[in-house]
């Protein structure tokens, strides 16, 4: 179900459900300022998973985190790797998960977003999944909200599964971090049953 409706597959006559929307935090509730300067709009295609290679942190709220993401993100600084990046529209990605599963609106979906890596971010809805996944593991609850996020952006923007991937399927980079990355072949794999789900309630 997605917004009290349902939909019919015309081939077979059978009724699915459309896959819901999850709980996400609004730019407006963490108070994000405005981007800067003009982005520039895409339609999604892709949905590619990144980490944010910082170890994660119970103790700040989602709103907090994503303020300081904003700060870091519209200045010119370095990443964790040393490399410099310079002042973005925005948030880079386009959606948040903390470690406590909680989900933020980053930067719009319809602009594009950032990378400092070689590849081309046109059409990619990016996800950030908070922590270093070279060492840490993914929460249980990260790990729930992400599936949820992804079968929902993939039924939204009908994106098929093969293209829900890794930020190093794209870019020579360790992220999203070989904890999180085995974690896709069953994210692709739930996605997929759940988009072909049958509402069994009618």
């Amino acid at each position: 179900m997605y917004g009290g409706r349902e939909y019919t597959d015309t081939a077979s006559s059978r009724v699915f459900r459309r896959i819901s929307r999850p709980k996400i935090v609004s730019r407006k509730k963490w108070k994000a300022e405005n981007a800067i300067g003009k982005g520039k709009e895409h339609t999604i295609s892709y949905i590619t998973i990144h980490h944010t290679a910082t170890l994660q942190n119970e103790k700040l709220t989602i709103e907090k985190k994503m303020q300081n993401l904003q700060n870091f993100s519209q200045s010119p600084g370095r990443l964790a790797s040393g490399k410099s990046k310079p002042a973005w529209f925005d948030v880079p990605y386009h959606y948040y998960i903390a470690v406590d599963g909680k989900i933020a609106e980053g930067r719009k979906i319809k602009f594009v977003g950032d990378t400092n890596t070689e590849y081309d971010p046109d059409g990619h809805a990016l996800i950030v999944v908070e922590g270093n996944f070279q060492t840490e593991q993914p929460s249980s609850k990260q790990r729930e909200s992400l599936q949820k996020l992804v079968a929902w952006l993939s039924f939204k923007w009908k994106v098929s599964t093969t293209e829900i991937k890794a930020h190093n399927d794209y870019a020579a980079t360790a992220c999203p971090g070989e904890n999180l990355k085995k974690l896709l072949p069953l994210l692709r794999q739930k996605t997929s049953e759940m988009k072909r789900a049958p509402d069994r309630r009618r």
